[in-house]
């Protein structure tokens, strides 16, 4: 998963002409002197962390020759060191802790925790290889009932980078769906709850396309929870 988080990040940093930072942070060095009596030799936690970092770099360099990339290690904890690192950075990449079952489905506490706190756009990157590689075409945005300017203009920042589409999602219900008068094909209820959902759609679309008119657009109202809209335009 962090290998898939470096070309994530090295593809974005090519694309938009910024540096990389590769970074690694573990609590595990303050407790290097604390190994049994008579245990082999090894490297130190702090070389073990350099090792890794290193890596990373260089499968950046190899995938970007030219690409500047810096490197950072920390003996501290990764949430609040990354906290830090978003601080002056365009935005933070981080892989998915997918482990098979349940585990899988599971954000991490990392993420989790940087997606919540972060000063900075956070990309959690996951998902099937031509995902991953925008081998589709598209950028999916989910659009709420709150102000979303920012998600927006993010969402077709990314898509004019990556010459694709847009496809700008709402997700809405109709309560009373046991009420035929009010829920069928010609309801009003209905009919006006998706009136409503394409009117903010449309208000909340209509700065980035302006901003970026060359961006292809595909605006849906869906039925449905938000979850299961997001994940089915993002599959």
């Amino acid at each position: 998963g962090s290998l898939d988080a470096v070309d994530w990040a090295t593809d974005a940093a090519v694309r938009r002409g910024l540096p990389l930072r590769v970074v690694h942070a573990s609590l595990w060095e303050p407790y290097g002197g604390l190994s049994l009596a008579g245990s082999p030799e090894g490297p130190t936690d702090r070389e073990a962390q350099e090792t890794i970092t290193a890596a990373g770099a260089e499968r950046a360099v190899r995938r970007a020759p030219g690409l500047k990339v810096l490197t950072h290690v920390a003996s501290a904890d990764p949430v609040t060191t990354l906290l830090a690192q978003s601080e002056d950075a365009a935005f933070v990449v981080v892989g998915c802790r997918g482990r098979g079952g349940l585990v899988s489905a599971l954000l991490g506490s990392v993420s989790l925790a940087l997606a919540a706190r972060a000063t900075c756009p956070v990309i959690v990157v996951r998902g099937r290889p031509e995902n991953i590689g925008g081998a589709l075409g598209r950028v999916v945005v989910g659009v709420g009932e709150r102000p979303a300017e920012a998600t927006v203009e993010f969402a077709f920042a990314e898509a004019e980078l990556r010459r694709c589409e847009v496809a700008a999602v709402h997700a809405w219900r109709c309560a009373g769906e046991d009420v035929p008068e009010e829920h069928g094909p010609h309801g009003g209820r209905r009919a006006e709850h998706e009136r409503r959902a394409q009117a903010l759609l449309d208000s909340e679309l209509r700065g980035a396309l302006a901003a970026h008119p060359k961006v292809p657009l595909v605006s849906s109202p869906i039925e449905s929870s938000a979850r299961e809209a997001l994940l089915t335009a993002a599959a």
